[in-house]
């Protein structure tokens, strides 16, 4: 995963990433440093290609060998590869944890899993890309991290409705598998399956 400046990359799109009202890129949307431009000179095929990736791997913070191993899995067996990919990155451990307001960002939710303060259905689990099935139980453990716990419990973020939120006992069950509509990821799915797929 690239680390650096978390916003250069929307300055560079035009638009944020994650859907921060506070991004850089409300206000200065166009490329960062002396000779960012203004204007938009027109993108090859490929290289669209590649930015729609690249947005992808932004949005859910994660390396480019773990977003190919996701997409070969996706493209086994029967169904849309595009869709199989959304619902797989949305139901990595991280990403719940994010979108349920247990952590404020992606990356928060990467350090928060992969510190330890994470419990599935009671067992710690510290791998951010383990893959989560409906019926299963995520919660900060609050024993061990109760500041963690603390701003869990004052988050404002709305979850999206396959999961099911107690914010008091800081807990969030996988009521089922996202619907496409439903997942927030502001990207063109097939792009990322043709540039996979050259």
């Amino acid at each position: 995963m690239k680390t650096g400046p978390k916003h250069k990359f929307c300055r560079r799109l035009g638009s944020c990433v994650w859907g921060n009202p506070k991004c850089p890129s409300v206000k200065r949307p166009y490329s960062a440093g002396q000779h960012g431009s203004k204007r938009r000179s027109k993108l090859s095929t490929y290289a669209e290609l590649l930015l729609e990736k690249q947005k992808l791997r932004a949005h859910y913070a994660i390396g480019e060998k773990g977003l190919r191993f996701l997409y070969l899995k996706a493209k086994a067996g029967t169904g849309a590869t595009g869709d199989k990919l959304l619902r797989n990155l949305e139901m990595r451990l991280s990403s719940v944890v994010y979108r349920s307001g247990l952590a404020p960002t992606i990356f928060a939710a990467q350090q928060v899993v992969s510190h330890r303060h994470v419990l599935v259905d009671g067992k710690i689990v510290s791998r951010g890309g383990y893959r989560l099935k409906p019926g299963q139980v995520v919660s900060i453990n609050s024993q061990r991290s109760p500041a963690i716990a603390s701003i869990a419990k004052t988050t404002d973020i709305v979850p999206p409705p396959y999961l099911e939120i107690d914010s008091e006992n800081c807990r969030v069950l996988v009521s089922r598998e996202p619907l496409l509509e439903e997942i927030p990821a502001n990207v063109e799915i097939m792009r990322v399956v043709e540039y996979y797929a050259r």
